[in-house]
């Protein structure tokens, strides 16, 4: 583990709003509470990182590697229309990778998720049928590992 991973804390919204679902070597992967879409967020862990760009490149490969990883997963396992995958950050600075489902019966299709409708939270169930299904696709691959 090197002194950046060390350093590395969640931002407190992303905190907030999501529940840890796991770690890829580079990245926590986190869901986003809101239960209108599958709304993922990669987080990589590293500390002061706020773009792409201020990743080692070594890092910026494995950050695709896994994010490209996640997303052809998130397609099959949701059966997907369409990935959403975007770097923001406009309100929370930490860089931070949204991977949305998107679905042509989701609640803002064709528009972005955002302030679109209320947040819906996961309900226990519905949380540990995702991680199920999850860890059944991804575990042990790329070295992904479930957050229990």
């Amino acid at each position: 583990m090197d002194e950046l991973e060390l350093e590395f804390e969640l931002d407190p919204t992303l905190a907030a709003d999501t529940l840890w679902m796991g770690d890829f070597p580079l990245c926590r992967l986190l869901l986003m509470n809101d239960a209108n879409y599958p709304w993922f967020i990669m987080v990589p862990r590293r500390a002061g990182v706020t773009e792409i760009y201020h990743l080692s490149l070594e890092d910026r490969d494995q950050l695709m590697r896994e994010s490209s990883f996640l997303a052809e997963n998130l397609a099959d396992l949701f059966q997907a229309r369409k990935m959403n995958i975007a770097t923001l950050g406009n309100q929370v600075p930490q860089l931070h990778v949204h991977h949305i489902v998107r679905q042509e019966h989701d609640p803002a299709w064709p528009q972005p998720v955002w302030g679109k409708v209320p947040a819906v939270r996961y309900s226990d169930e519905a949380i540990r049928d995702i991680r199920e299904r999850l860890c059944r696709l991804l575990c042990g691959d790329l070295g992904f590992t479930l957050h229990a």
